[in-house]
């Protein structure tokens, strides 16, 4: 049995926050992107998003505690059971169940045996006829800028023996590991697991975004202005207070990443300051250097 909340390292009263966190974090260490030729952690990526397609949904999660593996069949078992008049069986999370003591007897009855006889499933060992629904994952990779503003692309997938075009909406915020999914028609669900490529200048952290500035020694040291870029390509004045350190951040509130749902909602940018020092001095600029030394050494003693 796949044991879904052991391969996202979770317990199993964790809360719905605590499976986004587990599986964005396990999406990022195991995204075959990011591991290239790694045939293992290409098949840990799809068991943790098959974990988590099940785990996210209130009512699969609720199956699935109750089924274990054979919780896509949950509608069925519960009316043949409720067939049979109440219910009969005590179900187990390894798929077994067992009568109820007040039954003559103890005998284990499988429920893929109870369940074979419903038919029209291609599930879990059903008999009858075979469903035609197609589940189709694969991989997508997106820009910073692309994450930012939503993109749309076209994807070209063999899907029932023949190739079909897609037109595929990434939505605002996506981030490494968030799962678009499609359905062109009823039997056809396709699912696109996202990376979103490292920038050059932006370093991202969920919805907040990092970047340095280079600041001249003198305003770093007396305070002033610096322009700094920003994520929608656009430049901003940043006032750098007196005596500013190097590796201090200065906060700009709403010019991050918008939230994945909620997109007019956004994340705060984060500059961090690096004085520069000057070189090629003149005579003049070296001798107040030296002066500034010397009043700095005076004020010591």
């Amino acid at each position: 049995m796949a044991d879904y909340y052991r391969i996202l390292n979770l317990k199993r009263d964790a809360s719905d926050n605590d499976i986004r966190q587990a599986f964005r974090k396990l999406a990022r260490q195991y995204h075959p992107d990011l591991n290239p030729g790694d045939e293992d952690a290409e098949t840990k990526f799809k068991r943790i998003n098959e974990a988590y397609e099940v785990l996210s949904k209130p009512d699969d999660r609720r199956k699935y505690d109750r089924y274990g593996d054979n919780w896509r069949q949950a509608d069925r078992i519960e009316e043949q059971r409720q067939h049979y008049g109440g219910s009969p069986f005590d179900v187990s999370s390894s798929g077994r169940s067992r009568r109820r003591a007040s039954q003559t007897d103890d005998a284990y009855i499988n429920l893929e045996d109870l369940i074979g006889n419903l038919g029209g499933s291609s599930f879990g060992g059903y008999r009858g006829s075979v469903s035609r629904t197609v589940r189709t994952e694969t991989s997508v990779t997106v820009s910073l800028e692309d994450a930012f503003r939503g993109s749309t692309f076209t994807a070209t997938l063999a899907v029932k023996g023949r190739e079909r075009r897609f037109e595929v909406n990434i939505p605002r915020g996506v981030d490494t590991g968030s799962v678009v999914q499609i359905s062109p028609d009823s039997d056809t669900h396709l699912r696109f697991i996202v990376t979103v490529e490292p920038h050059n200048t932006f370093k991202r952290t969920g919805d907040d975004l990092q970047t340095d500035v280079e600041v001249p020694f003198e305003d770093a040291i007396l305070g002033g202005e610096v322009q700094v870029n920003t994520i929608e390509e656009k430049r901003v004045w940043v006032t750098i207070p007196p005596e500013s350190q190097t590796g201090q951040r200065i906060r700009l509130r709403g010019q991050g990443m918008p939230r994945l749902g909620s997109p007019q909602e956004r994340g705060d940018l984060y500059v961090t300051v690096r004085p520069s020092l000057p070189k090629n001095l003149s005579e003049k600029e070296a001798a107040l250097i030296r002066e500034y030394r010397e009043l700095r050494v005076t004020d010591a003693t």
